[in-house]
């Protein structure tokens, strides 16, 4: 059994009816326990000392039809270690409910509101969850992504695990079987600001794919040209990617008729030159020429 020490946000859009969990700790791979959830049912973040099963039981309890707070308490029924467990739940109509298990490491707590849940433990302080619930609840003129992507970005800022970072992920499901989108930072040392990093191209690249696969009941058709054109070109020349956005800077500043390979192929010309640079940053002028002394008893001028 894994402790995850973490904090989270599980949510519902009532406009989409989209569903969602954004998630960090301070453990790896915090994307493959945590987050659970399932198309017009439910989500859920199981953590503290994770218990999958409770997260499988509750969203069988919510597609049966059970809110989310009678989802909780069937859930709480079948585990003998319910202070050792933390987890937050939302259901398809917006119903939240949460719970922290006395025995969970400090600070640890949670806060529900209407159609989400935030929860954490082992974090820096309370004020995590309530900037996490800050973040969130200013933001309702946005997508559930992005609403999402706030609040763990408002918890990470406000001291988030107090262990430090390592792994972070954003998981959401909208009206079909798989997910609309499930990023994962799985180990790094600023896993909430690659999450951004990693949304951004997502929305550029994944998300148009996503939105030609098939659907649920119907023939697959086409997938759209502008897509196939897009994912044909390597990812370095793909919308969102820094090099083909420092390719388009400099394509518009040098005025190279606004065609990237010119000015790939003028940037390589620049290579050596570049390379000698960094040998003369290397370079211990001293060995090469002798210290200039100063004499003011010499007539410099």
């Amino acid at each position: 059994m894994l402790e995850l020490n973490t904090f989270s946000i599980v949510a519902h859009c009532p406009r989409t009816g989209q569903l969602g969990v954004a998630v960090a700790s301070a453990v790896p791979a915090v994307g493959a326990m945590c987050p659970y959830m399932r198309a017009g049912v439910g989500a859920v973040s199981t953590q503290s000392w994770v218990n999958p099963y409770l997260a499988i039981h509750v969203l069988d309890r919510l597609a049966e039809g059970l809110p989310a707070p009678d989802a909780l308490a069937a859930a709480l029924e079948i585990d003998d270690r319910t202070d050792l467990r933390q987890f937050g739940l939302v259901d398809a109509r917006g119903g939240a409910a949460a719970w922290t298990g006395e025995a969970c490491t400090g600070w640890a707590g949670q806060h529900t509101g209407e159609g989400y849940a935030v929860q954490g433990n082992m974090l820096a302080g309370p004020g995590v969850v309530t900037a996490m619930v800050e973040a969130f609840e200013a933001s309702t003129d946005h997508e559930l992504d992005e609403r999402l992507m706030r609040a763990l970005e408002a918890g990470d800022a406000a001291g988030g695990d107090k262990r430090g970072k390592q792994s972070a992920a954003l998981r959401i499901v909208a009206d079909q079987d798989y997910a609309l989108l499930d990023l994962r930072v799985d180990e790094h040392a600023t896993p909430v600001g690659d999450l951004r990093r990693i949304l951004e191209v997502a929305r550029l690249q994944l998300l148009p794919f996503v939105a030609g696969m098939p659907r649920r009941g119907t023939v697959a058709g086409p997938v759209p040209n502008d897509v196939v054109a897009m994912l044909l070109h390597a990812p370095a020349q793909r919308p969102g990617a820094p090099v083909k956005q420092a390719l388009d800077l400099l394509t518009e500043v040098i005025g190279l008729e606004r065609d990237p390979r010119r000015v790939t192929h003028l940037l390589a010309q620049f290579k050596p030159v570049l390379a000698e640079i960094d040998k003369l940053r290397a370079l211990d002028l001293s060995d090469v020429h002798p210290p200039v002394v100063f004499d003011p008893s010499l007539p410099y001028l």
